[in-house]
């Protein structure tokens, strides 16, 4: 297998070169005309303040280190403290940055600030005819445990909190569809009270329509091709396991759940889900990772592993995932030991390691972008 290359690239200024390291990546022969490159949001360890931001341009197959601090150097060296969401609407990136009580926007083709708008304790951001709607533990990061959370209503071009919704405890991910917000509740900080619910809310009204019960300690949330709704259950890392649920948004009630099937990120891609799953247990001690996808036309598992050239090895702590729509390449973020540089490893469709490069603290999300940046 060829091995990817590192380069590190002086670049032009002093402040450049320590905010900002290139690494040349061995040819993805990407055929993707509209898919220039992509985003990563580098979480780093809580109380670190070193959530950064890092960019792969397909063309030049080059990667960039802590891009936001190079192409905006009369701000901090970092994004702050704790980065838990990144995604993209039209012209803008949005990094939730948690412990910073901040969602920080950014100018996709320049990768150069624009704002931020203050919303306390925020985990995770969607979008719906020109508003952003942002999750929020709404209690102090680490005293946020008998605070109800809500979600804020942004508007994208004032930049504002025009309206708030209270949900359940310590909400996590969201989808929106068919005029509903959907928010899975994870009440994570009341172990061993978790909550049990996905929040319904209304986006004409943005007030609180009811409650699915699904089960506890509810985490990540995907929209798949036919309107269903997948969310991951955490469980209680003790007799209850993480596993993966259907919602119908019709009826708005549980209708599958794939008890065998434990997930720790997941993403769509075509008919397929990915999923990523690295959990721990309080019983064994140790965290058990496996990787899964299931055909979204049948709702079966196809492959619980989708690495085929024995190359997961390498993972300590594999964290985040991600699929190229054009390619099919899969893409995964590794943790390492939380408090030092983690890696990312671009995977074939077919599950060979085609490059790795050395990323930020933590890596997580991924943002594709047709905006080329170099």
């Amino acid at each position: 297998m060829k091995i990817a290359r590192y380069v590190v690239a002086c670049l032009l200024t002093v402040t450049a070169l320590s905010a900002c390291r290139q690494t040349e990546i061995p040819s993805a022969a990407v055929n993707a005309d509209s898919i220039a490159g992509f985003y990563l949001l580098n979480e780093g360890n809580k109380g670190s303040n070193r959530c950064t931001l890092d960019y792969y341009d397909y063309h030049s197959e080059v990667y960039i280190k802590n891009v936001f601090a190079e192409r905006n150097p009369g701000m901090a060296e970092s994004l702050g403290d704790l980065g838990n969401d990144l995604q993209r609407y039209g012209s803008k990136l949005y990094a939730v940055v948690n412990c910073s009580n901040l969602v920080e926007v950014i100018d996709v083709a320049t990768a150069k600030h624009i704002g931020q708008v203050s919303v306390p304790n925020c985990r995770y951001i969607v979008f719906q005819d020109g508003y952003a709607y942002v999750s929020s533990y709404a209690g102090p990061v680490d005293s946020e445990r008998d605070s109800v959370g809500y979600v804020a209503k942004i508007d994208t071009t004032s930049l504002q909190v025009v309206a708030t919704c209270k949900v359940g405890y310590q909400p996590e991910e969201m989808v929106i569809t068919k005029g509903k917000l959907y928010v899975a509740n994870s009440g994570c900080c009341r172990e061993p009270d978790y909550e049990h619910t996905i929040s319904v809310v209304g986006l004409e009204s943005f007030q609180e329509l009811g409650k699915i019960d699904v089960a506890p300690n509810l985490h990540r949330m995907e929209l798949d091709p036919y309107g269903r709704l997948w969310v991951s259950s955490r469980g209680d890392y003790f007799d209850i396991q993480s596993m993966l649920f259907v919602i119908d948004t019709d009826g708005d009630c549980v209708i599958e759940q794939l008890e065998f099937l434990p997930c720790s990120d997941m993403t769509i891609c075509g008919d397929s889900l990915y999923v990523l799953a690295n959990v721990w247990s309080n019983f064994t001690q140790v965290s058990e990772v496996s990787y899964g996808i299931v055909d979204l036309t049948t709702r079966q598992i196809v492959s619980r592993s989708f690495i085929s050239d024995g190359t997961d090895y390498q993972f300590e702590n594999p964290y985040g995932i991600a699929v190229n729509p054009q390619t099919r390449e899969i893409i995964i973020t590794e943790a390492s030991d939380y408090v030092t540089p983690g890696r990312i490893y671009c995977y074939t469709p077919e599950g060979r390691l085609k490059w790795k490069a050395e990323t930020g603290d933590v890596p997580s999300r991924i943002v594709f972008t047709n905006k080329s940046l170099l």
